[in-house]
């Protein structure tokens, strides 16, 4: 698969020529000044893309947590300290680390040491079970890993089913002074019980190593946009987890498309301050890695790191110290937030960007998040196959549209049948993109990489989606998640977000049961907002609001719905 772009067209899209513009129609609604394609030339590599920040940025805060700044010079220093210290146990090109860290500012610093040494990332969730672990880190064969302390148990466990060669082991407090970090590290291990007892005489810990890659010489290495750059395995929501392998290039374009597409709103700001985004959404996770590390640390910008965005009250009191101008974050989050008794404590008046994305924003929760704060959700469409960033609305957009836009610059997108046939404006159809941020293929699954493309070099996303004529996407439903209810089509987004504009519901969640007579049935999942609301009044909502064949057939009250970290609804978890 080519990685790379196809060529560099015009600079804007007021350049691209009829052909152009008839095969893209969603150029015409770009906003002024972003760019039908991207030009990924300035940097060879990430590690060149980093080495350019901390030159010209060196003074300023890249990140800041738990009350502390660490600036540009800070990740620089540490950064190279670690890539060194990975050199020095003899690691080649290419080779794999592992790194399981929540938003820490231990995470960055190793995330970029990866990239300085010329290695590859694999990200690795901390909740991760023994099994997905053992599974993950058999199938990359990294042979190193960076381990927070809290997770460590889980490590032990798995540990002779691996590879691994060399454990780094890291505590939370590690980078934060020796009183703040000693009194965090107690706190974490003694009173909340967060650390589950391990042996792992093995490991590293954090400091050592840094201390040793201090006395050690980093050999920059040769790289291209074509080097594999990260390991980044799919969510597991839909089948097995596979190792999306993303090159330099393609992080490099997606960080540069996301920076083009944002320009629009924050371009007045970046002129007299620093552009400063929360990372709530996890860095392992892509979205959070190209978008909450690569473009802000490309831009100049300061990231503020949310360790556990689930901890609502310790989230906006961090918010509470912030300008905050970009706020990436999932359906659930904002739910969550909108609702806590605390929210208006935060100063939401320099919010320019509420990017949303993992999964549907809810209509009900994008227009009390706009009433509440000023500024709209801007939904987008992303995938780990895509570095993500696929698809978005213009952030220049004052309401919410229920799209999840247009495809960005440089992006094709189109919804094509089974036989991989585009279907027709208006029809809904499975999407598949092109573009310079598009994987390299599945690591190690060759037949998976060629099942999941066109003829003509597009990837099937497996979700099914209608464009209109302006080239605005909406997406319908995950394919796998379409329930087929007496030979209707029913999406399951659809359904949820009709329900959950009734009042007395929090949220909720569609998936499909068998049924001996339809064949398939619609079970509703409903936590509940009001606890007076009844199986009945649910029932008289969806009759009032929704044909028969889409009414659910089961309805099922629950304290939560399951979730994974970037906080997508688990489907899966419903129907088992």
């Amino acid at each position: 698969m080519n990685t790379q772009a196809s060529g560099h067209l015009a600079a804007k899209h007021g350049g691209t020529d009829s052909k152009q513009q008839a095969a893209r129609p969603w150029l015409a609604q770009y906003p002024k000044d972003v760019p039908a394609d991207i030009d990924t030339s300035a940097y060879g590599s990430l590690a060149q893309l980093l080495d350019d920040a901390f030159s010209r940025y060196a003074q300023r805060c890249a990140f800041s947590f738990m009350g502390r700044d660490f600036s540009y010079a800070d990740i620089d220093r540490f950064s190279a300290q670690f890539a060194a210290y990975l050199q020095s146990l003899g690691l080649q090109k290419g080779e794999r680390v592992a790194v399981m860290l929540p938003n820490i500012i231990q995470y960055p610093i190793v995330a970029a040491a990866v990239m300085r040494a010329g290695l590859v990332l694999v990200n690795v969730n901390p909740l991760y079970t023994v099994r997905e672990l053992e599974h993950q880190l058999a199938d990359s064969g990294a042979k190193v890993m960076v381990v927070l302390e809290n997770f460590a148990s889980t490590l032990q466990q798995c540990l002779p089913h691996t590879q691994l060669e060399h454990i780094v082991l890291t505590s939370v407090g590690d980078m934060m002074g020796m009183v703040k970090g000693a009194v965090i590290n107690w706190v974490l291990r003694h009173r909340q019980k967060a650390v589950p007892a391990f042996a792992l005489p093995q490991a590293v810990p954090f400091k050592r190593a840094l201390r040793s890659g201090s006395r050690a010489t980093l050999r920059t290495p040769l790289l291209t946009h074509d080097d594999l750059a990260l390991l980044q395995y799919t969510g597991g929501t839909t089948g097995v987890s596979k190792g999306a392998m993303l090159t330099h290039g393609n992080v490099i374009a997606n960080a540069l498309q996301s920076e083009a597409w944002n320009r629009p709103a924050i371009a007045d700001i970046a002129q007299t301050q620093q552009v400063t985004s929360v990372c709530a959404l996890p860095l392992y996770h892509i979205f959070g890695f190209t978008v909450g590390m690569m473009m802000s640390m490309r831009n100049g910008g300061k990231a503020v790191l949310i360790p556990n965005p689930r901890d609502l009250d310790a989230t906006l009191k961090e918010l509470r110290r912030h300008q905050i101008h970009i706020f990436p974050a999932v359906n659930t989050l904002f739910n969550a937030l909108v609702h806590h008794p605390a929210f208006d404590s935060v100063d939401w008046s320099h919010l320019r960007i509420s990017g949303g994305g993992g999964t549907a924003v809810q209509q009900v929760v994008a227009k009390e998040w706009l009433a509440r704060t000023g500024c709209a959700i801007c939904e987008g469409y992303g995938l780990s196959e895509a570095s993500p960033s696929v698809a978005c609305n213009p952030v220049t957009s004052k309401e919410f549209t229920g799209t999840i836009g247009l495809p960005m610059s440089g992006t094709w997108l189109k919804c094509i049948d089974d036989d991989g046939q585009e279907v027709a404006l208006g029809e809904p159809g499975e999407i598949a993109i092109k573009g310079p941020q598009l994987m390299a293929g599945y690591w190690k699954r060759p037949e998976e990489t060629a099942a999941a493309m066109t003829a003509d070099g597009y990837f099937r996303t497996g979700d099914i989606g209608v464009m209109n004529a302006h080239g605005y996407v909406k997406i319908v439903d995950r394919k796998k998640d379409m329930v087929l209810v007496s030979g209707f089509n029913v999406y399951p987004n659809e359904v949820e977000d009709v329900i959950a504009m009734m009042p007395g519901v929090r949220e909720c969640a569609v998936v499909g049961v068998p049924d001996d007579k339809t064949g398939e049935a619609i079970k509703l999942v409903v936590v509940k907002k009001d606890e007076a609301l009844t199986e009945q009044a649910v029932r008289t909502f969806a009759k009032e609001q929704l044909t028969g064949y889409k009414r659910p057939k089961h309805i099922v009250f629950r304290d939560e719905l399951p979730k994974n970290t970037v906080g997508k609804i688990l489907r899966r978890e419903l129907r088992d």
